[in-house]
């Protein structure tokens, strides 16, 4: 069956993409069989990541990015990383809706996925989806993050180019230039630039970036305003740019090995801690365990040792 899905998405199905994405993001054993299958290939796409404070336009400017990149011809898929209902433990699915328009075009797939209590912005599967539309032949892949606040870095080892945004009048400008978030951008972006302070939010941003991190390329910063689609042809020149940039300077195949090694390691700490849950959780140590850290009879590192220990019989 696997085998079959991965063939017909191969083949431009999007019926099997929608369903190897659910795999992917519940877990299912068949989304490790299409992973192995797909892997080779995956690697054609351009991962762009999307990422910045809650209210700053993330939406919109993704949205007006893909309608861009439609005009010049590119293949895109979407993954929108929602926050989970507390219910469902579902994507809440705002973002897809705010792109509603974007929905029926056969050479554009969105997919929201919830973070399911993931730190970092993203989802656990976010990796493994992305591999999912870059196999099926997109020319671009766009990762939306959820817009939780300054800890959403992961993104940066996800995409090849990270966009940042900011937005003028967000409380303390100097206060939001110190989040660590800045330092992984590629390219930082001033959204909503019609209103007043978009001029000195821009000028204290270049302060920042003048203790420029990155050998050989220098961080631009541009102005938009996403729901009029204003700046966004030039937002688009600068990721082509930084596409080159990264193609001819070598920095592509130092991401793809940084990425393989991140990768790897989440992947083999997910399979270690399933193993070790597992068997604990049937021989009943975890819960005498949690117990004797409630009381206070034991230390959580002496709690895990043991743990592990007990795991591994």
């Amino acid at each position: 069956m696997t085998v079959e899905l991965v063939q017909q998405l191969l083949d431009g199905d999007r019926k099997a993409l929608t369903r190897l994405l659910t795999y992917v993001e519940n877990g299912y054993p068949e989304a490790r069989e299409a992973i192995r299958d797909l892997f080779p290939h995956s690697g054609k796409a351009h991962i762009i990541g999307i990422t910045g404070p809650t209210g700053c336009g993330k939406s919109t400017l993704t949205g007006a990015l893909a309608r861009e990149l439609r005009k010049r011809g590119r293949s895109i898929g979407i993954i929108v990383i929602d926050p989970s209902s507390p219910f469902s433990q579902g994507a809440l699915l705002g973002d897809r809706i705010r792109m509603q328009d974007l929905t029926s075009d056969p050479e554009v797939f969105i997919r929201s996925m919830a973070t399911r209590g993931a730190l970092g912005g993203l989802a656990a599967a976010t990796n493994d989806a992305v591999t999912v539309l870059d196999a099926a032949g997109n020319d671009v892949v766009l990762v939306e993050t959820v817009g939780a606040g300054q800890d959403e870095v992961e993104i940066a080892d996800t995409a090849h180019t990270t966009i940042v945004i900011n937005i003028p009048g967000a409380g303390d400008d100097m206060q939001a230039i110190k989040a660590g978030i800045l330092e992984i951008a590629d390219i930082l972006v001033v959204n909503k630039a019609d209103l007043p302070a978009a001029n000195s939010v821009a000028k204290q941003l270049h302060i920042f970036m003048s203790l420029d991190r990155q050998e050989g390329w220098t961080v631009p910063i541009l102005k938009t305003i996403a729901h009029k689609e204003e700046g966004i042809s030039e937002l688009l020149d600068e990721i082509g740019r930084h596409r080159e940039f990264l193609a001819t300077s070598g920095r592509l195949e130092e991401m793809g090995r940084h990425r393989a090694r991140r990768q790897l390691l989440t992947i083999t700490k997910a399979i270690l801690l399933g193993g070790v849950l597992q068997s604990v959780e049937e021989n009943g140590t975890l819960d005498k365990l949690v117990e004797s850290v409630a009381t206070k009879d034991i230390d959580p590192h002496s709690a895990a040792e043991r743990l592990i220990e007990s795991a591994n019989g």
